[in-house]
Parts: C-alpha cells; sequence; structure tokens
C-alpha cells in the first residue's frame, strides 16, 4: 500500500469517527469556561436550595456584627448614667432609666432593681440570684441566635451530599436504561452534579462554620463583660443609701 493510500484511508476513518460522534452527541461537550446560571442548571434544584441558604447565612453575618456589640449589649452611656442614680439610691429612677433601654444589661439590672424596691430589707444573696437568673437568661437568648450559624454550616452539606447522590443516581440510570446507546456526554452530565452540589455544599458550609466559630468567640467576651457589669450592680444595690 501507498503512502498516499494510508493517509487517505486515515482521513478517511477520522472523517467517520467525527460523523458518528456528531450523531451520538458527543462533540457537545461542556464549555471550557462555565457561566454562574449553567453551574446552578447543571447541578439542580439543589443548588438553590444552597443559594437560599447563603443568602441566609449571610444576613446572619451581618446581624451579628450589628446586634454582637458591646455598646448593643452593654450601652456605655446607660452604664455610667445607671452608676450614677444608684450612688444616689434612686432606686424609681434607676427603673425608669432601665426601662427604656432594651439592652441585655438593662434587663438585668431592672430584674434586680425591681427586687430591691419591693422589699424593704433585701438580702445581697438574694440580689445576687436574681441578677445570675436573669444574667443567665440574656446569655442563654444571645448565644441562641448565633446557633442558626452552625445548624446552617451542618445542613449545607448535607444537601450538597444529597445532590451528589441523585447526580451520581442519574448516571447510573443513563447506562441502566440501555447500556448500548448510553453516551459519555450523558454520564458525565450525572458526575458533574454530584460533583458540583458537593462543592456548593461545602461552599457554604464552610464560611458559616467559620463565622460561627467567630460570633462564638465575640459572644464569649461579651458575655464577660456582662458577668463583670451584674457584679459592680450588686455592689451599688447592697451599699447603696437609703432614698
Amino acid at each position: 500500500m501507498q503512502p498516499e493510500d494510508i493517509e487517505e484511508t486515515i482521513m478517511e476513518t477520522d472523517a467517520a469517527l467525527a460523523a458518528v460522534a456528531q450523531e451520538q452527541g458527543l462533540t457537545a461537550g461542556l464549555p471550557e469556561v462555565m457561566t454562574l446560571r449553567e453551574v446552578v442548571e447543571m447541578g439542580g434544584w439543589p443548588m438553590y436550595v444552597l443559594g437560599v441558604m447563603s443568602l441566609v447565612g449571610l444576613a446572619l453575618v451581618f446581624y451579628y456584627l450589628f446586634i454582637l456589640r458591646t455598646n448593643h449589649v452593654m450601652p456605655r452611656r446607660f452604664v455610667e448614667r445607671l452608676r450614677e442614680v444608684l450612688r444616689r439610691g434612686a432606686l424609681n429612677e434607676a427603673r425608669d432609666l432601665c426601662e427604656k433601654s432594651m439592652a441585655p444589661v438593662s434587663a438585668i439590672s431592672l430584674s434586680a432593681i425591681e427586687y430591691a424596691r419591693d422589699v424593704e430589707s433585701p438580702d445581697p444573696a438574694l440580689i445576687k440570684e436574681v441578677i445570675e437568673g436573669e444574667g443567665g437568661r440574656q446569655a442563654a437568648l444571645i448565644q441562641n441566635q448565633i446557633q442558626y450559624l452552625q445548624d446552617l454550616a451542618v445542613i449545607a452539606p448535607m444537601i450538597g451530599l444529597l445532590g451528589t447522590v441523585l447526580g451520581m443516581l442519574k448516571a447510573f440510570n443513563a447506562v441502566a436504561g440501555d447500556l448500548a446507546r448510553a453516551t459519555p456526554m450523558q454520564l458525565a452530565q450525572g458526575v458533574s452534579q454530584a460533583l458540583i452540589t458537593t462543592a456548593a455544599g461545602l461552599m457554604v458550609g464552610i464560611p458559616a462554620m467559620i463565622a460561627y466559630a467567630y460570633f462564638r468567640n465575640r459572644s464569649a467576651r461579651l458575655l464577660a463583660a456582662l458577668e463583670s457589669a451584674s457584679a459592680e450592680l450588686l455592689t451599688l444595690l447592697v451599699h447603696r443609701p437609703e432614698e
């Protein structure tokens, strides 16, 4: 066989293979760079769930940045004003001051002041119990709020894993339906869905867990400062002058 005949045979074989591939849809392939919309569509409905969860997580982060601040938990002007009023022994004025504030420290102060007003000779041990009880309730409210971030960090990878299972089922069903007609493109679509949803779940869960760790430490520092302010409140109530 002459070299010209060999080259012609190779070209005819390549053309035949290309025609078969085009007929079976093998040349469609995936684009080298996929847009966000294409990624979401390939991942299926779990991607929409993960998208909503990412928006919720972002909203929670901004919300916690606003409320987990020293000036929100213990406003400096309020604390200074309350000290001044309690040093004068004006419990009624202190009570009115606490009712106008929504800060956790004001709720703790109000519970202790209410007890001190109702009892002629308040017991320091009972005042301490009142402060500790309300302080524990306020601490639980603060800590329970950031728990949503941890829940988000746990659930997001599970949603991604669900998408992984659905993608693999899609790939296997393409083979199980008709092995002879199953194309690599059909298998690739199922595997792509599995990988995309897994990655998306981790991309939502990992930042949520990092944010939870940060706000957990931040709330711990605020609770320590709140405990110190409660101890000072106890001292001022016990040693207050009579009205």
